[in-house]
């Protein structure tokens, strides 16, 4: 065994499963600094310093999961262990974390310069896999930051809740109340002028950096805060709607699709690419972006 292609393990008699290719093979695993370095027959085990049999058990490649919560009901300390260790159990060696200024998270707003050098803190060793973030700009000054998070920390990908500047995320609420739930002044309004506002500095961040352009994306949460709001009215006054249908009667399919054709519709006006519509539930809203995609097909990157 020679030094520069010594192993730190091999697990051989794998069936490994991977993309594109419609056969099971059985083959082993040679992994060296953390990482798969040779997947090949026969590995001869004295390349490795240690050596485990799996036996013909399947092997498939680690997931990457682009969208989880972690911090929001619980410290974000604490909660990245708990969550991460069960993200490895289903498989999940990468997690991309949504983080924001505000009430639950870290309970404070303020500038990313100054928050997430703090969120980057209190992560630093307490996840069991690979990590990162995708952030929201709540506040109007978070929008002139999207550029250094993207550049500076790696943060190209970026998140808006469609109906938070007028509906809580636990129900009905105003304009004020909402306002101290994302700790922004009185004169800060979380609304499609602002989503608009965030698209355009997306696109814009794509022409001016070329090679982070395809990375760059933003991804909105479908639904609008007017019809959550006449709807969860609706459902207060019907005491025949509790728990789950009450829930659900609270948010039609129709506020998620109508908020599909607004999202769409600001993207292709604010001439920003990599846009992802998150977790649609409805029938409704995926015709709409089956719809949207036709009436706006992408189109080339202009730099």
């Amino acid at each position: 065994m020679t030094a520069d292609r010594a192993l730190d393990l091999i697990v051989k008699n794998v069936r490994v499963v991977r993309p594109h290719r419609p056969e099971v093979e059985r083959l082993d695993l040679g992994i060296a600094d953390g990482r798969f370095v040779r997947i090949a027959p026969e590995i001869p085990a004295g390349d490795a310093l240690e050596v485990y049999d799996a036996r013909g058990r399947l092997g498939f490649p680690g997931l990457v999961d682009a969208h989880t919560h972690v911090g929001i009901y619980a410290p974000l300390a604490d909660d990245a262990v708990t969550e991460s260790r069960a993200a490895v159990s289903g498989g999940v060696t990468t997690m991309l974390t949504y983080f924001r200024t505000g009430q639950y998270y870290l309970n404070r707003g303020g500038p990313y310069a100054e928050f997430f050098p703090e969120v980057l803190r209190l992560s630093d060793g307490r996840y069991h896999c690979d990590y990162a973030y995708h952030l929201a700009p709540i506040a109007r000054g978070h929008v002139d930051e999207m550029e250094m998070l993207a550049t500076r920390h790696g943060v190209p990908s970026f998140k808006i809740f469609m109906f938070y500047g007028g509906y809580g995320l636990h129900g009905q609420a105003g304009q004020d109340e909402q306002r101290r739930f994302l700790l922004v002044g009185p004169d800060e309004t979380y609304d499609l002028a602002h989503f608009e506002f965030i698209l355009r500095e997306a696109g814009r961040i794509q022409r001016a950096q070329p090679a982070l352009a395809p990375y760059v994306s933003v991804s909105l949460h479908c639904e609008l805060a007017d019809i959550l709001n006449a709807y969860t009215r609706l459902v207060a006054k019907d005491p025949s709607l509790t728990g789950l249908r009450a829930y659900s009667a609270a948010r039609p399919p129709h506020s998620e699709g109508l908020a599909v054709w607004i999202a769409a519709y600001l993207a292709a006006e604010a001439e920003s690419q990599n846009v992802n519509l998150l977790h649609l539930s409805s029938r409704k809203a995926l015709e709409a972006a089956l719809a949207m995609a036709r009436v706006f097909p992408p189109r080339e990157l202009q730099t």
